[in-house]
């Protein structure tokens, strides 16, 4: 079954009708599920990568899963704030198979990320542009995690780059947004890195499911209606891998309550932006009138596309407090 659209948004539309319609019922390790087996999308602009309605339109636990790939690491302690959920599949404050290390220090030194990108400047057209996530270490003993993901693939063609990744599983209600926002984060990046414009994504899943308790909100995700196509901004040129380091030691300042303005810290209305999401995210954590905060944020803004997931966390502010086309203007 092919899901080919223009958004994120669009596939998810299609694909989670696809799953209360055809979907077949199986007990998976995690509880029982609706699954469609053999599943294919195809995201003609990557770039609408975030879901703009009010149930999926959830960015900020995305961008930090970003950052924890690129960080390296697979510890609990950075990605728990973002993710809570990663707790129940730790091993001694660890995720056995969390994609940091496999990327950046594959079998004890192999950066995959700089394989790929010599690879291609030697040879453009080459067909093996591939980066290997999963192991067979990863089902010949046991693990409480493994990677859904096995392979994530590159194909630069006349100066554009598409990416196909290849899952064995995928959780179509929780994890297909976080994906498809961190794959196609890194598919641009590597665009950039090569100097090259962004193509297709695709993204071909094994077992395609949904978790039964989670019919009914994926139920009214659909019933929220078709999304419009909104794209983020393009990123900026250059290499994104270079400022990398710089992010992580930035967001590990944001995390300890450290006040900053974004403008200050990257010289880069695309980058800034992205570092003012990181900032609404913790700011609930340590500032004491974070309404007021996240609308300063929002004032900062210089691309518009982030302005309603601001406005969506002054919602949830207020709604927890009573329970107790992108347009870029400095660009």
């Amino acid at each position: 079954m092919e899901f080919a659209e223009d958004s994120l948004d669009a596939v998810l539309f299609k694909l989670y009708r696809a799953l209360e319609v055809n979907g077949q019922q199986n007990a998976g390790s995690r509880g029982s599920t609706r699954e469609l087996i053999s599943v294919t999308l195809n995201i003609k602009k990557p770039r609408a990568r975030v879901s703009i309605s009010e149930n999926r339109g959830k960015p900020f636990s995305a961008l930090g899963e970003l950052l924890w790939y690129l960080s390296g690491s697979n510890t609990l302690k950075f990605i728990e704030p973002y993710v809570p959920r990663y707790k129940d599949d730790a091993v001694n404050g660890i995720l056995e198979g969390a994609y940091g290390p496999r990327l950046l220090n594959m079998r004890g030194g192999i950066n995959q990320f700089d394989s790929i990108h010599q690879l291609l400047k030697e040879k453009p057209g080459s067909r093996r542009a591939v980066i290997q996530l999963f192991n067979a270490e990863d089902i010949s003993t046991a693990h409480r995690e493994i990677p859904c993901t096995t392979t994530m693939q590159f194909h630069l063609r006349n100066g554009v780059l598409h990416m196909s990744v290849t899952m064995r599983s995928n959780d179509a209600y929780w994890g297909l947004p976080h994906d498809v926002f961190c794959f196609t984060m890194i598919q641009e990046m590597m665009a950039r890195r090569l100097g090259a414009e962004m193509g297709d994504y695709y993204q071909y899943v094994g077992s395609m499911h949904v978790y039964e308790k989670y019919l009914p909100s994926m139920t009214e995700y659909v019933e929220e209606g078709f999304q419009q196509t909104r794209e983020m901004p393009p990123m900026s040129k250059g290499n994104p891998f270079d400022i990398v380091e710089q992010f992580l030691e930035i967001e590990s300042r944001l995390r300890k309550g450290e006040s900053i303005v974004a403008a200050d810290e990257i010289n880069d209305s695309y980058w800034a932006d992205i570092l003012r999401l990181l900032q609404a995210f913790w700011a609930r954590k340590f500032v004491k009138d974070y309404p007021a905060r996240l609308l300063e944020l929002k004032a900062e803004l210089a691309c518009e596309f982030y302005a309603p997931y601001l406005e969506g966390r002054l919602h949830l502010n207020s709604q927890a407090a009573s329970a107790s086309d992108t347009h870029c203007l400095k660009d």
